[in-house]
Formats: C-alpha cells, structure tokens, sequence
C-alpha cells in the first residue's frame, strides 16, 4: 500500500480489542446532541467510506504491480489504467472518486479555509452514491450540520488513518473493517436499548440458525433483514468450511430506510452483493421477491406486531389467515411461501407462538406441523436480547426431511433455556460450547457429521444425500426429544420444547441407596434434637420474662 500522507503523532492500536475500543471511545465523543440514530449513521458511514477508500486504494496498487509485472509501460500508461473504471468494477470494487478518497480526506481533517472537514465528507459521500449507482440513496450526508463536533470529528478521521486497516491483502482490511462495524452494530444496539433490536440480532442467535441450517450454496433469504447479520453470518460460515461467499445468492428485504441503509452498507464491507430491492419497503405489503424459491431462510422478525398490512386474500396464507391482532404467524407463513422443494429456515420468534390458540393460530400451528414442516423447536435461554425481556425460541423448517436419516413424520425439541453465561447484569450470551451443542444435537439427528468429527459436511441443496452409519442420535432427558408427529397431535400441537424433553436424569453420586437413607435418617433426627432444644431454651428466656 501506498504510504498515507498524514501520520498521527499518537501511538497506533496494536491489538483488535484496542482498536474496536480506541474507536468507540474517539465516536462517542462525537455524540454530543444527536439524535441516536443520526450519530449511528455519522459513525457507520465513516467505517464504510474508510472500507470502499481502503479497497480501492489495495486494488490501485494491484493494477500498477500487474502492470510492471508485464513490463513495457511507461508511467502515464499505469495511471491512465489506475483510473479506468473497468479495473475495479470487473473486481467488484467501487470506484471512489478522487475527493473521496481517503487520503484526500486525511491531509483535509481538520478543513479547509473554504469547507469545513463535514462539508468535505458531505460531498465524498455525494460523489460515491453518483460514480457508483448500487450505492444510491445509502450513504449519509449529515456530517456538516450543527450538533456534529468538527473538531472531533476530524480527530476519528485521524484515529481511522493510524489504525491502518490495509496491509494483509484486500480481504484482510475487509475482514478488519467487517469486525469494526459488527462491533459498532452491538455498541448501538445496546445503547438504544428496545429500539436497537430493529437493526440487531445478538450474534450468539444467528450463529445457532446458521450453523443448524449450514447454507452452502443457493439462495438465502431474509424478509426482515435489519443490518444484514444473518447474511454476514452466512459468509462467516463459508468461509469457516472454505467455501467462496459468491456461492450464496442474497436476498432481503427491510422495512427501515436508515436500518436498509446499514445493510447495504454492512454487505459491502463484507463483500458480499445482495439484493435488498430497490428501496426499503414493508415484506406484507409489497413482497419485493415475489417470485425468489429460497434454499435458506434465515430471519428475525419483529415479534407480536399488531398494526400490519393484512390482506385477508393473499395467497401466503396457505394454511390459515393470521388474526389481525399478532403478525407472528403471517411471518411464518410468508417464509414458507419462499421456500425451494428442498428448502431450509431457522426463524427467531416469541415464545407465545409455541403453543398460542388465539386468533385461529392454533389451527394454523396444526396444520403448518401436520404438512411435516417443521423441523426442531429450540427454547432459547432469557435474556440474550437487551431489546426485550420476551422469552424466544427457534423455529426449523424444512421443505423436505429426507437427509441422511430420514426424519419424515419427526420433530426435534431441544431445551437449551439452561444455556449461556451472563456477560453483565442484563445481557446473557451463548458461548461457542453453547453453540455447537445446539447445532451438533440437530446435526446428529439428521444423520449428518457434526462439527468436530471431520467426516465431511451437509450435501448441498437439491441432493438427497446416502445414509451415514458413523451418526447416532439418542434423546437426552431433560435437554433433546425426537418426537412423532402422533405424540405432538396429543398434546394439542403444542411446540414447546419443555413439554417433550422431560427432566434430566439426576446424577450417580455412587452412594448406596440404604446408605442415604440412613445418613439422611440421621440428619433428621440431629436436626430435631437441636429443635427441640432450642424450644427449651426460648421457653426458659419466656418464663424470665413472665
């Protein structure tokens, strides 16, 4: 990379603890008076220009190494190629103009005698939207108004410069960046508290959906995709199993204006190119991918929504018109509408819709279980959401049960409410342990190698894979339960993992059973003796008193 123009005099954080909290510190100063969303996207917008500035920059520099490589070019010949449009496009690239280049930025960070550092960032953000039609109506421009401290604000751009996301290669400063700006998500998730959620989806909870369903290849799907976490998620999976991220087609819709901004942004520092349509817009109301058959469904919808576009005619609601009252089943059936002869979905839901009657949603619970859809039911530990105190639980679907052992007519409880650890007072999160056992219970039961024993992976979309000897699922009291679909009509098609799991068989102290009965036997009788003379004593106190 080429040697930045600007060198703060301050010392460069080291490790990327240090930087993520280096970073938050320097943008939370900028607060100030603005509003909590416009100071989100004053931060997030910068981490995205520093991104498409580094890439371009990282993909500058490859052109004139492949250039001198080949030899016999003069140097006007390399910076007419530097400049050609083509040579970042065709390495899905955004070209950034030059007042919007980083280094333009950096050597400007304190302004200029005509334009303040915001008025600058303003139109770098103006011309990327213009030079790059993918970006248009993303990025934000509110960077020169009146609550934004331009002194402190050329400080971050500073900070930005020293932390020196480049170097590694393109993928690493993407991965860098990628890491910063899921940071950054969290950090404002919390801090807006129920409003946060509309964007956020604790990590802990995709990571579950994602390593259950194991999307490899295909269309994945999200109706209600906030900050696009489950699609970076997605990615994070592929690459974990080196696979390419262009193996995934993305496909997303939100409601949102500012929270479909921050996913369109969030997928580019990730790259990954997806297809959130053309604007924000309500999934009820207007489907933008009326036609999409999805391979994965991956989602978080927003629970018990009582004002929603209810269309008592749509052809969604194959099994049974959602009450206007409560949108969770109207979520359910739309994502069941999307799914391919051999789809998958792991949805995020209230606990309510587990075992709920009201409206009609019972029948339409029956019916959804009676057609062998869905998959498992996982009851999720309390409070992993700081944006609800609701109780959730994970719903698996299934177009098609026919894997490696065939599990037609069968469902999956798993209770894992016993699960996480407490990260502070208000926050519980599921540690990678948690995670995996979740994951491998499910990917046992399908017959497929679970995560750490190396035989393989799930067959891609549209196979029906050979049956897998090496697996073998057993029920385990008080945590997983296979259970048929006879047994879930008797209880009322209820889906509440609870009710099938049991309780877990109490431990084998090796203590003999005749042994405990006369320790405890003895204990018993000790206790009474010292009940009964501590009685002599507060009557002997009681009769000094008389």
């Amino acid at each position: 990379m080429a040697r930045r123009r600007s060198e703060p005099a301050t010392q460069a954080p080291t490790t990327m603890k240090e930087l993520k909290d280096t970073l938050w510190k320097a943008a939370d100063k900028l607060r100030g008076s603005l509003e909590a969303s416009d100071y989100k996207d004053v931060i997030l917008g910068l981490v995205f220009l520093k991104y498409v500035s580094d890439s371009f920059a990282e993909r500058r520099e490859q052109i004139r190494a492949e250039l001198e490589a080949e030899g016999g070019y003069t140097a006007d010949d390399i910076e007419y190629s530097q400049e050609d449009r083509d040579e970042y496009s065709g390495s899905q690239v955004f070209w950034v103009p030059p007042v919007a280049r980083w280094e333009y930025l950096a050597v400007r960070a304190k302004g200029t005698e005509d334009e303040t550092i915001g008025q600058l960032i303003n139109e770098a953000m103006k011309q990327l939207m213009e030079a790059n039609p993918a970006l248009a109506g993303t990025l934000p421009r509110i960077y020169n108004r009146e609550a934004v401290d331009q002194r402190r604000l050329g400080e971050l751009l500073d900070l930005f410069n020293s932390a020196r996301f480049t170097g590694g290669g393109a993928s690493r400063a993407r991965d860098l960046l990628g890491e910063v700006y899921e940071y950054f998500l969290g950090k404002f998730a919390a801090a807006e508290g129920k409003r946060g959620g509309e964007f956020y989806t604790p990590p802990g909870v995709v990571r579950v959906l994602v390593e259950m369903l194991e999307p490899q290849r295909g269309r994945i799907y999200d109706p209600c995709c906030g900050s696009g976490g489950m699609f970076v998620q997605a990615e994070k999976f592929l690459e974990a199993h080196h696979r390419n991220p262009s193996d995934l087609s993305v496909y997303g819709q939100e409601n949102m204006e500012r929270t479909w901004r921050m996913a369109r942004m969030n997928l580019a520092i990730h790259g990954l190119i997806g297809n959130l349509g053309p604007s924000w817009g309500d999934t009820f109301a207007r489907d933008l991918h009326p036609d999409l058959e999805a391979d994965y469904v991956l989602a978080n919808p927003p629970f018990n929504i009582k004002d929603w576009a209810r269309n008592e005619e749509d052809a969604r609601w194959r099994y049974g018109v959602p009450p206007a009252g409560n949108a969770n089943y109207a979520w359910i059936q739309h994502i069941l509408s999307k799914l391919a002869p051999r789809g998958q979905a792991g949805v995020v839901m209230a606990n309510g819709s587990m075992s709920t009657n009201s409206g009609g949603e019972g029948q339409i619970r029956a019916r959804i279980v009676e057609a062998d859809l869905v998959s498992a039911m996982v009851a999720l530990p309390t409070q992993l959401f700081r944006s609800t105190g609701i109780p959730v639980c994970l719903w698996i679907f299934a177009k098609n049960k026919k894997w490696r052992t065939d599990r037609s007519g069968q469902v999956l409880f798993i209770d894992a409410r016993n699960l996480g650890h407490m990260v502070d007072r208000a926050e519980r999160a599921l540690s990678d342990e948690d995670v995996a056992q979740i994951a491998d219970t499910y990917r046992t039961w399908r017959g497929e190698p679970t995560a750490s024993d190396g035989r393989g992976t799930v067959p891609e979309p549209g196979t029906i894979p050979e049956p897998d000897e090496g697996s073998s699922y057993e029920d385990i009291p008080g945590f997983c339960y296979s259970a048929t679909l006879a047994e879930i009509k008797a209880a009322d098609y209820a889906l509440t993992p609870g009710r099938y799991v049991g309780t877990a068989t109490p431990e084998d102290d090796g203590v003999d059973l005749d042994e405990k009965i006369k320790l405890l036997a003895g204990s018993l009788v000790a206790a009474l003796d010292e009940s009964a003379r501590l009685d002599a004593v507060v009557r002997e106190q009681l009769a000094r008193l008389s």
